[in-house]
């Protein structure tokens, strides 16, 4: 028992020497580690104050060069400004010489070089235009010209101007006293049932009905016509007869009308409209017949508007009707183009058919192709020879308005209407009106002409600007 408690003993005085040890090695260790940590630290801490240094270094090196672009900066700044003060007054001392050379100020020199340049940009703007005007008009004249030629071949119609009398023959002289009767009283009674003048002069076998009204007259004509060929001329047969020839010549009216329409191709035109373009066969347009001139119209504007790819009915019906507030004048107040508009508008025609009525002689803006088509028609049939008769007073007039008009021009030197007033030729002096200002002159006077005055067809205008150089030989 002994030994093993020796030995026991002896075991735990080894393990508390071996624990004592390892505690002592391990202090020892710990220690050492400790002081190692340490001496890390503060080495990481003397790195951290060295690139602190060398920041605040840098830094103040980059503060202080900033510092100086600063200032440089500030210095051209100030530099510059005394410079351009230097360029103003240098500028002011500019101007004013060149104002005391030119005898000009700075103001007046500056507007005179606009309207110089406002004269140059006005010329070439000119030239331009009368370049593309010119390009544009043989292109569309030569088209037109080939369209217009066209219609005007296929319709080769006849036609004179008409009288304000009608001559009725008489089968012998001793017709002329039955048509006077017994103190003049069949005469009045036959003048005042119809409404026209019966003239009886020396000229054998002939008397003469006269009467400004076409439908008067005409009644009149075959009124005294078939009282002729009766025989019984007394007033009761007198007013018989010329009711006879009244509602003779209502149904003439209506059948003229019909066949109108017939002929020209045109379907669903209101009855009444129908009557009013057969009371056309009985008017007249500077002795033109209004019915056979409105049916030229609309064969002229129907071949027209084939060729164009437009509306051909629509077209010939705005032909057609174009003129019918003629045979309205004599008994409403307004002019013919407002008396179709109303009556088209009224019977429910299309726009464009009233339009065409409306624009025909540019009282109103063309609203469609059709319109100008059928104005180009109405100038075509009016203005060909032999279409119109106008009084020699009227066309003396028309001659004199035309020269007086384009003379009012400033730069015209003389003025001709030649053509019968077809052609208005200018002359102006070259060195008021240049080449661009004669072209602008042409165009100019033209609008006047339209704006102005009344004419039919169109009118054609020429500017003529002569230069001549003279010499003389001594």
């Amino acid at each position: 028992m002994q030994e093993l408690a020796g030995i026991i003993v002896a075991v735990l005085s080894g393990v508390l020497v071996a624990a004592l040890v390892f505690y002592v090695w391990g202090r020892r260790v710990e220690r050492r580690a400790t002081d190692q940590s340490q001496r890390l630290v503060l080495a990481a801490k003397e790195e951290l104050m060295a690139v602190r240094e060398t920041l605040h270094h840098s830094l103040d090196q980059k503060l202080a060069g900033v510092d100086r672009r600063e200032q440089d900066l500030r210095n051209r700044e100030q530099q510059l400004e005394e410079r351009a003060q230097g360029l103003g007054k240098r500028e002011r001392d500019i101007m004013a010489r060149l104002e005391h050379v030119a005898g000009l100020s700075a103001q007046e020199a500056k507007l005179e070089i606009v309207s110089h340049l406002e004269g140059e940009a006005r010329d070439e703007a000119a030239a331009l235009v009368r370049n593309i005007t010119e390009q544009a008009k043989k292109n569309a004249d030569r088209e037109a010209k080939k369209i217009v030629a066209m219609a005007i071949q296929r319709i080769p119609a006849e036609q004179t101007a008409e009288q304000s009398v009608s001559t009725v023959v008489l089968p012998s002289d001793e017709m002329k006293g039955r048509i006077i009767g017994r103190e003049g009283r069949n005469i009045r009674a036959f003048e005042a049932a119809t409404g026209v003048d019966v003239i009886i002069d020396d000229t054998p076998d002939t008397v003469v009905v006269s009467c400004f009204e076409p439908v008067r007259r005409e009644v009149g004509r075959l009124a005294l016509e078939r009282l002729i060929a009766d025989g019984r001329i007394h007033p009761g047969r007198i007013e018989e007869i010329v009711k006879k020839a009244k509602e003779d010549v209502d149904r003439g009216i209506v059948e003229a009308g019909e066949q109108a329409v017939y002929d020209t191709g045109i379907r669903g035109m209101h009855v009444e409209l129908v009557k009013l373009v057969g009371r056309m066969k009985y008017r007249t347009s500077y002795g033109q017949n209004i019915l056979e001139h409105s049916k030229e119209v609309a064969y002229l504007a129907g071949m027209m508007a084939a060729e164009l790819k437009l509306d051909v009915n629509v077209t010939k019906r705005g032909a057609l009707l174009h003129d019918v507030g003629k045979v309205l004048t004599h008994e409403h107040d307004g002019t013919h183009v407002q008396l179709g508009i109303e009556v088209a508008t009224k019977y429910g025609e299309n726009a464009i058919v009233i339009n065409c009525i409306a624009a025909h002689h540019d009282d109103v803006p063309h609203e469609s192709s059709v319109s100008v088509i059928v104005q180009a028609a109405d100038a075509i049939s009016g203005s060909r020879p032999g279409a119109r008769r106008e009084a020699f007073e009227t066309y003396v007039k028309r001659l004199g308005d035309l020269e007086k008009l384009a003379s009012e021009f400033k730069g015209v030197e003389k003025v001709f209407a030649i053509q019968a007033g077809r052609e208005v030729r200018v002359v102006v002096t070259p060195d008021h009106v240049d080449d661009a200002a004669a072209a602008r002159m042409t165009d100019e006077i033209a609008r006047k002409i339209e704006r102005e005055l009344q004419y039919p067809g169109q009118i054609k205008v020429v500017v003529i600007r002569e230069t001549r150089a003279v010499g003389v030989a001594r």
